[in-house]
């Protein structure tokens, strides 16, 4: 449903106007005060994002957690299809993330712990570290953006299941 300049789709709002233009090498975004100390990220894909700059409220993350969400999610899009390629039967996967903020102000992320759980059949180690490995050195191009000022490790756990975690729990 349309209105004005913004699509409402059920589950998430899209502003077409921004398009796709995440092809070539510069990107456009948008914020939008939204009131009530609400803003809305509008990246090139045109899929908004909720913000919220009253921390207490936790009505919506704040960009220092989309930050967060970035990192971890760059690795994750990195580590699965390197693992497919590497025909590792994978059930699930989760990536846990802790960022440490300096005390002085601007309060930047000094450090970033990612920790990935890989659920799976016989998924060999040095087929996850070789994929996390990839993912921290070559491919993700947020851990490399922050990577100048902030420290990264990472970690890793395989657990033996034939099914995913999900199935598991319900």
């Amino acid at each position: 449903m349309m209105y004005g300049k913004i699509a409402i789709i059920p589950g998430r709002v899209y502003f077409p106007e921004h398009g796709n233009n995440m092809s070539n090498n510069d990107y456009k975004a948008t914020v939008k005060y939204a009131g009530d100390d609400f803003f809305i990220g509008i990246p090139p894909s045109g899929h908004a994002q909720l913000m919220d700059s009253k921390g207490d409220r936790h009505a919506a993350p704040t960009p220092l957690e989309m930050l967060l969400v970035s990192v971890a999610g760059c690795t994750a899009l990195d580590v699965i299809p390197i693992l497919r390629k590497k025909r590792q039967d994978v059930t699930g996967y989760d990536v846990e993330i802790t960022g440490t903020r300096a005390e002085a102000h601007p309060r930047k992320f000094v450090a970033f712990h990612i920790h990935h759980i890989v659920y799976g059949l016989n998924v060999s180690e040095k087929a996850v570290a070789d994929a996390i490995k990839l993912s921290d050195t070559t491919y993700c191009s947020v851990a490399a953006t922050v990577r100048p000022t902030a420290e990264i490790t990472t970690s890793f756990e395989i657990i033996e299941t034939s099914e995913s975690p999900a199935a598991a729990a319900g």
